[in-house]
Parts: C-alpha cells; sequence; structure tokens
C-alpha cells in the first residue's frame, strides 16, 4: 500500500470497530471537561471517572471550586497523583476563569494555555470535545500508534501532531483521534502486544516494528 491508501485503511477499520465514540473522561459541561483532563495526566481515565464525582459532589463550577483551599482539593485527588501540582492549577484557574473571563472557560487556544496546568494537548482535548472545534490533540496511545503505522518518525508529540493533522481531513479529526485512542487501548497497547489482534498494525505497520515484534515472539517462545 502506498501512504494514501494506508490512511484510508486506517479510517476506515477505525469507523468500523468504533460507529460511536464514547468520550474517555465523564464530564457534564467544558468546566468539569477541563478539569478531569487536568487530572488524567500521568493517571487512568478509570482513576479519574472514580475521583471526579467525588470533587465536583463539593465544586463543579470554578465559584464553588475556589471556596475549596487548595490543600482541600488536594486531599480529593490524591489518588489521581501529582496531587500538589494539580490542586494548585486548579484552584489558580478557576480564580483566572472568574477574574478573566465571567467564570467560562474560553474557547480559544490562546487563552486555555494561559491558564494553569493546561498545556496544548489539553486545550485541544478542550477545544475539540468541548467547543467541536477541530484538533487533534495527541496522548500516549496516538504517539505509538501513528509510529507503529509508520505515519510518524516518531520523535516527539509536536512532530505526531503535525503529521497527523497533514495527512488526515480537517473534518474527521475530532471523531478520529479518539477513535485512536481507543484502538490503542483494545488492540495496540505498549505492554501485552497482540499483534494478531492488531488487524491495523499487522496490515501496514512499520517494517522494523514488525520485525522487532517477530524477534520479540520468537525468542520467548
Amino acid at each position: 500500500m502506498n501512504k494514501q491508501e494506508r490512511v484510508t485503511f486506517v479510517i476506515n477499520t477505525l469507523k468500523e470497530l468504533y460507529p460511536t465514540i464514547p468520550i474517555p473522561l465523564n464530564h457534564k459541561d467544558p468546566y468539569t471537561l477541563l478539569i478531569a483532563v487536568l487530572l488524567s495526566a500521568q493517571c487512568t481515565d478509570v482513576r479519574v471517572n472514580q475521583i471526579t464525582p467525588l470533587l465536583f459532589a463539593k465544586a463543579d463550577n470554578p465559584y464553588d471550586m475556589i471556596k475549596l483551599s487548595v490543600e482541600e482539593i488536594k486531599e480529593i485527588i490524591r489518588p489521581c497523583g501529582l496531587s500538589p501540582m494539580k490542586s494548585k492549577g486548579i484552584h489558580g484557574l478557576s480564580h483566572i476563569l472568574i477574574d478573566k473571563h465571567g467564570g467560562k472557560v474560553p474557547q480559544s487556544f490562546e487563552f486555555l494555555e494561559e491558564l494553569p496546568a493546561v498545556g496544548h494537548k489539553t486545550a485541544s482535548v478542550l477545544m475539540s470535545q468541548a467547543f467541536g472545534v477541530p484538533a487533534f490533540p495527541v496522548d500516549t496511545h496516538i504517539h505509538r500508534l501513528m509510529y507503529r503505522w509508520n505515519l510518524t518518525n516518531g520523535k516527539n508529540v509536536v512532530r505526531t501532531e503535525k503529521d497527523a493533522k497533514r495527512i488526515f481531513p480537517k473534518e474527521i479529526w475530532n471523531d478520529l483521534h479518539l477513535q485512536i485512542i481507543w484502538y490503542g487501548r483494545e488492540y495496540s497497547p505498549a505492554r501485552g502486544w497482540d499483534l494478531e489482534k492488531d488487524i491495523i498494525t499487522k496490515t501496514i505497520g512499520r517494517k522494523t516494528v514488525l520485525e522487532d515484534y517477530a524477534k520479540k515472539y520468537t525468542s520467548s517462545k
């Protein structure tokens, strides 16, 4: 297959596997999504979805959030890891949303990335999932799969995002990045990877990746 045929194969396979696409993080509005995404740094979505109901029961908007102390937030979110940094970020960004944005999450990459603890990936998730603006947030799953599928050189997530935006149609970015995440979790994980179940990598995978897998599989028998 040439590159365009591989891209089409990825799109069609993912569409067939995930005709409806669940959002990984539970939320009810842009603010609760923002907090959930912030908590998901170096933490599983499953764990985040267990903790956010406890936090949101006390504060599901910036006005209630700033009534909590940083220490109170830290105690609630401790199971998500990095709680000192995340609790300060949540408290700080809630103040900024009230002071600068009328308590609303701004619909702008520029303003989102000015918030404490909010980087480009978090801003991209908000723009795509909360506001429907085309974006392509790159997490570890997407970074890994784009390399395995020989669609990027895999040097860094910035390069991977640029390549993804260049080769995939803009109108499907918001669905496609979620489909790739789900596929990575279910069929092409970093650990416990079974190539026989990973139809996309098995069909279009980078030659060196397939060779490395074959060596590892052969040596483990």
